[in-house]
């Protein structure tokens, strides 16, 4: 649990056992992208007593705090992330729903360079690609 809570520490909040505990369940999930729901269904399994209401609550304070990034990839169902400070962009499957990372150094410089071509620079973004399997 120590290093839980140096980072809840780091982040400025105040050790608790919810935010432990839901750290935790973002940390060793093989899944990393989780929803409220899963992360109070782990808990749950756990035998832990929290509440969905703290969930949400604790997942949107990491959120403030710069722990976890959130994402709405199907146009309003949250899921969290730890933010483990490496950019990459998202691909969701419309068929199951799966989330699948990637990163491409293409992509990156494309987008850098549409941004210089009309007077920008690029602050931050977010690319989701929305997939099928193939025939």
């Amino acid at each position: 649990m120590a290093v839980e809570n140096q980072e809840l520490r780091k982040a400025g909040l105040k050790v608790t056992l919810p935010r432990v505990k839901i750290l935790q369940i973002l940390e060793n999930s093989t899944d990393r992208h989780l929803s409220a729901e899963d992360v109070y269904k782990a808990l749950l399994d756990a035998g832990d007593d929290v509440g969905l209401a703290t969930v949400y609550r604790v997942l949107t304070q990491f959120e403030t705090a710069g722990l976890v990034e959130r994402h709405n990839f199907d146009g309003g169902h949250s899921v969290f992330e730890l933010d483990r400070g490496d950019h990459h962009d998202h691909m969701v499957c419309v068929e199951t729903g799966k989330v699948i990372e990637f990163h491409s150094e293409e992509i990156e410089k494309l987008q850098e360079q549409i941004a210089a071509d009309k007077g920008y620079d690029i602050t931050g973004h977010s690319l989701v690609l929305y997939v099928k399997p193939k025939p």
